[in-house]
Formats: structure tokens, C-alpha cells, sequence
């Protein structure tokens, strides 16, 4: 990969785009009801003395940010990966908003300074949160490097879902979901998941399956 693909996209107008974007959001999701669900704990000042992995479906990105108060206002800090590209550069200052920061790479671009980052995050004490069919999808198939960093640095992957009683789907290749305009949205912080240390090529394979498994189980459109 040239220097070119591998370089970090950034300009004032993904700025200035993901800043709104941010704020849209944020007033978007004051109309909605949220249910949550913490079935991990993690909502709970105290219950983990250890950063975690947040794993959800990159067409679940737009209604999540706005309740992340829910984890990160009892005293935790939370980064999520982005891509490399302008679209990733708009996601990072949108979720600058809900005081979020980010680590920007991915499976298709500077995806070793991505695992570096996510790891460093991770031993600073900052929760990562990933998308492991992003950025480009397919959707709902799931990528390994969240397995392989929570292997690495040992810790827990807590698996996020979202469901809506009303919303549209768009056109994207991930269908991004948008609830409608006072809608109800239910949020569910599924039970944490320890990764083993050491697996072989088929233990690993099988870990992916099971997070991909439960990750699907928690969708309304499949």
C-alpha cells in the first residue's frame, strides 16, 4: 500500500460537516425513548476496573453515541475507530460531540496503525468501541480484529444491539438505520464476553462465529 492510501484524510469542511452532523444527532435523539438494557453491568459506576471492547453493527452508529452517557458519564472514556478517509473524518467530529474520541484506520487503510491505536487506547484506560463489519461491509459479516485485540490485551468484549419500534433504512450499503422522530429505540449491553489467550487458527475462527452469532441475534432485520 503507497503512502497515498495509507495517509489520514482530514480537511475543515469534514470539520465543519461532522460537527453538525454531531449536533443533528443530538437533537435528533432528544425526540426518542430509549429502553436500556444492561444485562453487562457496565452502566454501573464500579463494575469494571478494566477498559472493555464495544462491539455493534455499523448501520447502528447514529442512535448509539447520544445514550453513551449511560457508560462514559459514570467516569469512563470511550475512543471509537473511524476510517482513514474524509467519510471516517467526519464520523471522528461527530462523535466529538458526545465527547467521544477516535482512532482512525480500518480493515482497508492503515489497518496496523488501527490495531496499534485501538491496543494503546485500550492500555491507557479508554474503552474502544468498533464496528466489525465497517467500513465497507458486507454488512452484518463480521471482521476479526476486534477478537484479535481483545485477545492482545485481555480484555472483555461487551456486544451492543439496538432495535426500533419505527425507522427508516437507507440505501447504503449497511442500510443505516434512523428512528423516527419520537419513536422508541431499544438499547441492550449485552453480557460481557472473556476472549481465551493463546487460541489456535481454529479456536479463533470459532470465537469470531460466536460473537457474529450473537451480535445477529440481536438485530430486528435479518
Amino acid at each position: 500500500m503507497g503512502a497515498k492510501g495509507s495517509e489520514i484524510r482530514e480537511s475543515r469542511k469534514a470539520k465543519v460537516l461532522g460537527t453538525l452532523a454531531g449536533w443533528f444527532m443530538k437533537l435528533w435523539a432528544a425526540t426518542l425513548r430509549y429502553e436500556i438494557e444492561d444485562r453487562s453491568g457496565i452502566c454501573t459506576p464500579g463494575n469494571f476496573s478494566t477498559p472493555v471492547m464495544f462491539a455493534l453493527w455499523h448501520n447502528r452508529i447514529f442512535t448509539l453515541p447520544p445514550i453513551w452517557h449511560k457508560t462514559g458519564g459514570n467516569g469512563r472514556k470511550s475512543v471509537v475507530l473511524t476510517s482513514a478517509s474524509h467519510d471516517g473524518a467526519m464520523l471522528s467530529h461527530a462523535m466529538a460531540v458526545f465527547g467521544l474520541g477516535a482512532v482512525r484506520g480500518s480493515s482497508s487503510r492503515r489497518a496496523v496503525a488501527a490495531l496499534v491505536g485501538m491496543k494503546r487506547a485500550l492500555k491507557e484506560g479508554l474503552d474502544v468501541c468498533i464496528t466489525p463489519d465497517g467500513p465497507r461491509g458486507p454488512r452484518y459479516e463480521f471482521q476479526p480484529g476486534v477478537v484479535k485485540i481483545a485477545e492482545s490485551a485481555n480484555v472483555p468484549i461487551i456486544p451492543i444491539h439496538a432495535t426500533y419500534a419505527s425507522a427508516w433504512r437507507l440505501k447504503t450499503w449497511d442500510r443505516l438505520v434512523i428512528p423516527k422522530p419520537f419513536s422508541r429505540v431499544k438499547v441492550v449491553f449485552d453480557e460481557k464476553l472473556v476472549v481465551p489467550a493463546g487460541m489456535d487458527e481454529a479456536a479463533f475462527a470459532a470465537e469470531c462465529d460466536r460473537l457474529q452469532a450473537i451480535l445477529r441475534a440481536g438485530t430486528d432485520d435479518l
